[in-house]
């Protein structure tokens, strides 16, 4: 058994944990646990199996913890003890410390259905995950069906199409990407995979898992709740994450069904504990609501507003707004914000289109681009982005979220200052943006008209 002192012991070595590490530095004598053999760039799994790059490139450097002088430790933690502030972990050791951070991140669901046990089934988030999908890929599977559509789900799809694997994706909603963008904006999405031959089955259940008649312990289809059955090698489930929080159940940690509880600087409902990234449960930048955000793009800069306040600064994390984006064949699709069905529970929702091309339309290689802007007719506020493009569309999706984070309204966008270029915008005459507040201010301007229902009434 082995005691050892920290002045800030995180537990976890995700992205919030590094970002965390790596802000503090050398100023106080750090411990961190990691249970896995690697921290891992998820977003990059798929392109790994796709064979784009090995996938050990997948795979951070410890020396992103070490370099910082903080003591890198891998093992298990077993028990936590708040009062005493001390940890338990598996090989026996004991490390007590001044401040602990948690920063356990998320595990991915697998459906507890019937046959979900059988060789073959997976979810898509671990190091395992990864080299058992790609290993199979490279025995030769001939059928795969992947359910969750999703951005993971639909980037895993074409990484096993590109491979030659006769591939399904499958999702309870009618839509493919549903949490990103809204359906008009993904169809094109849904088009470019059917193109690259993967077959969609949405608005369909996976009810139960079924062996192969010759090898009862191997996967060998999908029943849907339809009673369509689906061929299958391997099965994928990406249909979400849950907080890795069950170390803490009955701890007098305060908890909520998406993670732990935590104030705008990280704090938890326990004296001189943190807790930062996927197993943090917080609230939407626009509405002041809990809302799910498992992004790393959402655990990165938590770990840097809890750095920079264990440094004696005061900083507060805005919250949730949610921006992402992915690639379907030659679609670049991302979104921010609310989409429209839900910020119809909290605003009187307007949206404003825009259509050009990524670059000057007499130049060579143009391509289009679809924005979609929500807003509240009220106020004017921006609360929501969409866009599909054959370009990519991080910038633009970024530009929507500052817009959301900093409360700027449509009249705000309609003064937007941008810069043209033949090989980088559209004509100096319009801008994605500026277009699609102009059709948000024409209908703020407009009178409301009533349902007819209502006017009959009167």
């Amino acid at each position: 058994m082995k005691n050892e002192h920290f002045e800030v012991l995180v537990i976890g070595g995700g992205p919030a944990a590094i970002t965390m590490v790596k802000g503090l530095g050398s100023r106080v004598r750090m411990g961190v646990i990691r249970p896995e053999n690697h921290s891992m760039i998820y977003c990059a799994m798929p392109y790994a199996v796709e064979g784009l790059l090995q996938p050990e490139k997948t795979l951070k450097a410890d020396t992103l913890v070490t370099e910082t002088g903080a003591r890198l430790i891998r093992d298990t933690v077993l028990g936590v003890d708040f009062e005493e502030k001390t940890v338990s972990t598996q090989s026996g050791n004991i490390y007590s410390w001044e401040k602990l951070v948690i920063a356990t991140g998320a595990e991915p669901v697998l459906p507890p259905l019937k046959g979900h046990d059988l060789e073959g089934v997976s979810t898509f988030k671990k190091e395992e995950d990864m080299f058992k999908v790609a290993s199979m890929v490279e025995e030769g599977i001939e059928n795969a069906v992947v359910v969750g559509a999703g951005a993971i789900g639909v980037e895993l799809v074409q990484a096993l199409a590109a491979r030659g694997v006769h591939t399904v994706l499958a999702d309870m909603a009618d839509s493919v990407l549903p949490n990103l963008a809204d359906p008009e904006m993904t169809a094109p999405a849904a088009e470019e995979l059917q193109r690259l031959s993967i077959r969609l089955k949405l608005g369909r259940k996976a009810r139960e898992l079924t062996a192969r008649e010759d090898n009862p312990a191997r996967i060998g289809g999908v029943v849907f709740d339809d009673g369509s059955t689906e061929k299958a090698d391997l099965v994928v489930f990406a249909v979400g994450m849950r907080p890795a929080v069950s170390l803490f159940e009955g701890s007098g940690l305060e908890m909520a069904r998406d993670g732990i509880i935590v104030d705008s600087r990280m704090c938890t409902s326990i004296e001189d504990v943190y807790a930062v990234g996927d197993c943090v449960s917080f609230t939407s930048a626009i509405t002041g609501e809990p809302v799910g955000g498992k992004l790393a793009t959402n655990a990165v800069p938590m770990g840097r507003v809890l750095a920079a306040n264990l440094k004696g600064e005061d900083r507060e994390y805005p919250g949730f707004i949610n921006g992402a984006a992915t690639k379907a064949g030659e679609l670049f699709i991302g979104g921010t914000g609310m989409k429209e069905e839900e910020a119809k529970r909290h605003f009187q929702v307007i949206c404003g289109y825009s259509e050009f091309t990524t670059i000057f339309p007499i130049m060579p290689g143009a391509k289009k681009a679809r924005l979609k802007l929500l807003a509240d007719r009220v106020s004017g506020m921006i609360i929501g982005g969409q866009i599909v493009s054959g370009q990519p569309v991080t910038d633009k999706v970024d530009q929507m979220s500052m817009a959301i984070q900093f409360g700027l309204n449509v009249e705000d966008l309609l003064n937007f200052s941008y810069s043209s270029q033949p090989w980088q915008s559209f004509y100096p005459a319009h801008n994605l943006l500026v277009k699609a507040a102009e059709e948000l201010s024409t209908q703020m301007s407009a009178p409301v008209r009533e349902p007819a229902a209502v006017a009959e009434a009167r």
